[in-house]
């Protein structure tokens, strides 16, 4: 991984998608460092043909709260074996809490979440959290792992980005943070640039001015460019910091 060129930490891709011109828009705006989450069993499939094929695009495997139905004895079992039989599937996530679509299910996506965390903590590796209005029970269950941790789109207030960040986990910022109305903008003056990676979550959460449209992670660009006006710093300064963040996090070779 390039530390001198930005990453997009956390996006979404389908076979059907133009990856090659997704990816050349990318470079054009300087960002050539690429994660993928796959987080149901259908994009977990697909995401591990796309990394075969593009060298510089690393992936995160789990299941999504949203997949809990597709949860069964066998899955950790399934994601474990994908796992070690691929070296560039580098994290577990996006995986989590959402009790914003769904209250009804809350014990079933706990197994789910833990059994995951247990099989990072199994192989060692990072994982990627999706939580939504969920955030003591997301917090509490985190703590008793001490996993390296993104915490995917965080969105939440100053208070929640300083426990999290006590803990050691980095703080995923995306589109959200360029957003007129956001609150984020006091919690990233306030935050260090130790604890931040850059994602986009595309196809979706486009930022200013895009938003509405479908995202790409060019946009990264956008995204690190508003975070430098707001932390009064240099764009190479930041691009090498965030970037430098996630080597360290993923433990991935710099070139």
């Amino acid at each position: 991984m390039n530390p001198n060129k930005l990453c997009d930490t956390h996006f979404h891709l389908t076979l059907s998608d133009d990856i090659d011109n997704i990816l050349k828009r990318a470079k054009e705006n300087e960002v050539e460092n690429f994660i993928m989450s796959a987080c149901d069993l259908k994009s977990i499939e697909e995401g591990i043909k796309i990394i075969e094929k593009y060298p510089n695009i690393y992936l995160t495997i789990g299941l999504h709260p949203d997949s809990v139905d597709d949860y069964n004895p066998d899955t950790i079992s399934y994601l474990e074996n994908l796992i070690k039989e691929n070296d560039k599937i580098i994290g577990i996530g996006e995986i989590g809490l959402d009790y914003y679509h769904n209250k009804e299910n809350k014990e079933n996506q706990k197994r789910l979440f833990i059994d995951q965390l247990s099989l990072a903590k199994k192989l060692h590796l990072p994982v990627v959290i999706h939580s939504r209005d969920a955030f003591q029970d997301t917090y509490n269950i985190l703590k008793e792992y001490n996993l390296k941790t993104t915490i995917h789109c965080f969105t939440g207030s100053l208070e929640s980005a300083l426990l999290y960040i006590k803990e050691g986990y980095l703080l995923g910022i995306g589109g959200v943070s360029t957003f007129k109305n956001t609150h984020l903008l006091e919690t990233l003056k306030s935050i260090p640039l130790e604890n931040i990676v850059f994602e986009t979550d595309s196809p979706y959460l486009s930022p200013i001015p895009f938003r509405g449209e479908k995202n790409e992670p060019k946009n990264i660009s956008i995204i690190c460019d508003n975070l430098c006006s707001i932390k009064n710093m240099s764009r190479e300064e930041v691009i090498k910091m965030t970037t430098l963040n996630v080597i360290k996090q993923y433990n991935i070779k710099e070139y």
